[in-house]
């Protein structure tokens, strides 16, 4: 693709640290989900892989033409239960993109479903390719 109609990766922040209390994971780095991009005439797909995450625990923000996904996944513990010793971590996701002015950030669709988000996200009117008629004279 290329810079004209691209979501270009602004952060990639990946990797875990070791995590000795089940579901504690504030200090933990977040993991970079896959995301595959998909380019059509009337817009952009994207598709991020984040198993685990809740929609109440995933957080899709636009600030300006930075577009952040963040998401926490939540392991549950029978009430009665605490954690003393656990080598479990929830994982944290996040990855930012940086939307081009071709893209039409205010009509950005999202929809979670078996741990992956589909973020659809249209071009503008003017961006979008036409066909232009041609006229015998």
């Amino acid at each position: 693709m290329s810079d004209r109609n691209e979501i270009a990766n602004k952060t990639n922040d990946s990797g875990a640290t070791a995590n000795t209390n089940a579901g504690n994971n504030a200090n933990a780095r977040p993991i970079a989900p896959a995301v595959d991009i998909f380019e059509d005439a009337a817009g952009i797909t994207l598709l991020a892989d984040m198993p685990g995450v809740s929609r109440d625990s995933l957080d899709v923000r636009l600030d300006g033409d930075a577009l952040a996904v963040e998401g926490r996944v939540e392991l549950q513990l029978p009430e009665d239960m605490r954690a003393v010793w656990a080598e479990v971590q929830a994982p944290r996701f996040r990855r930012v993109f940086t939307l081009s002015r071709e893209l039409d950030a205010g009509r950005i669709e999202a929809n979670l479903k078996d741990g992956v988000l589909q973020l659809r996200i249209p071009k503008q009117a003017q961006a979008q390719a036409r066909r232009i008629e041609v006229r015998a004279a």
